[in-house]
């Protein structure tokens, strides 16, 4: 059976066309049509003027719904992460770990590993933040647990993971090559974040092999006239590079520069966190934000689409561009070839959201989830 979407509103590939219809089947999209060539044998679906964009891919992330999957990890969180994020229109993700004990990390490893069997599909594996940073710019991870890396530790890690650590925020400044060049052989994104490093550092090691940043500006150095910092390095090398797009972590105008300098490598996460009161990170929601016990700024509060929202009416993005950085960005650097366009063969995972910037539905493997749980 193949399903037509009509009557939308189509965003993909950096513009937004009217007109059109999507042609759906096996969780493919199997082609994009004039709305007025719809087959006659087609199950049509009016979608009421709705915009259709590719699905969202969050590839930083700590928990949802009172369940920290990052500090106490377990199928459970894993499961209830996946299904508010399908209802929000995310379709990929990495659930994220922050700095912790080794205990943690490895106990995160193995419910990633048995979750990844039972997953709808939007669990796409581990992002492992820390503990392998610089602790002049820790931020909210706690110091005790922060620590260079070693190669056994970590070919221990990727050894017992089987493929499941997606990708991992260091501070290479700090970290011997041959640590490095491992992740790098094996397939593993490595981001460069809560890092010290200089102007110079960051050019010798951005894109050489480290092909990602994490949260710009957050847990950086600050750029000054003469001594210019890491930030500058990012801005020439432009490796792909992560923001939050709340206003509170980063100013709109700051978003608006790293636009300017990086355009289509800046991509957008949530960094989104949940109340919990239990374990080393203990996030508190006051007011618009969420803080660690002693009022340090922790993860944030957005869903994706609200950090496209920010970026249009904030920002003063186009809506078809900020889509891009939550959807076709994210893909490509997670390698994921067949998501963040609409276009015929890619993969059927689809967002339908109206002009309130409100998510009417989501489509993952081309079924409809009116809710994902």
């Amino acid at each position: 059976m193949t399903t037509a979407l009509h009557n939308l509103k189509l965003i993909s590939g950096g513009s937004i066309t009217e007109g059109k219809a999507v042609l759906l089947s096996a969780g493919v999209i199997i082609d994009v049509i004039d709305d007025t060539a719809i087959p006659a044998d087609a199950e049509k679906t009016d979608l009421k003027g709705a915009y259709l964009a590719p699905g969202f891919i969050d590839l930083q992330i700590y928990g949802s719904g009172g369940q920290l999957f990052a500090g106490k990890p377990t199928v459970e969180a894993l499961e209830q992460l996946e299904n508010d994020l399908l209802n929000q229109g995310t379709i990929g993700v990495f659930a994220t770990i922050g700095t912790n004990t080794n205990d943690i990390v490895e106990t995160g490893i193995e419910v990633a590993k048995i979750y990844r069997e039972k997953s709808r599909g939007a669990f796409w594996g581990l992002h492992l933040e820390g503990p392998y940073l610089n602790p002049a710019k820790r931020g909210a991870h706690p110091a005790k647990f922060i620590k260079k890396a070693t190669l056994a530790e970590v070919k221990g890690w990727v050894e017992k993971a089987d493929g499941v650590i997606k990708m991992i925020t260091i501070a290479p400044e700090l970290q011997d090559q041959e640590v490095i060049d491992y992740l790098y052989n094996e397939g593993i994104i490595i981001s460069s974040g809560h890092s010290n490093a200089t102007y110079a550092e960051g050019k010798a090691f951005l894109n050489k092999p480290i092909q990602a940043v994490t949260h710009l500006y957050n847990a950086m150095p600050q750029m000054h006239h003469r001594e210019p910092g890491y930030i500058p390095a990012i801005f020439e090398e432009r490796p792909y590079t992560s923001i939050v797009a709340d206003g509170i972590h980063v100013d709109f105008a700051m978003i608006r520069l790293a636009k300017r300098e990086l355009g289509d490598k800046l991509y957008l996460i949530t960094d989104a966190v949940t109340s919990t009161r239990e374990g080393e990170y203990q996030h508190e929601l006051r007011g618009d934000r969420y803080t660690m016990p002693d009022g340090t700024l922790s993860g944030s509060c957005l869903t994706m689409l609200k950090a496209v929202e920010n970026c249009v009416k904030r920002a003063g993005i186009d809506l078809a561009e900020a889509v891009n950085m939550a959807s076709l960005y994210p893909a490509q650097l997670a390698g994921q070839t067949k998501k963040g366009k609409i276009e015929k063969s890619f993969d059927a995972d689809l967002v339908i959201f109206n002009s309130g910037f409100e998510v009417t539905g989501t489509i993952l493997k081309g079924d409809f989830l009116t809710n994902a749980t």
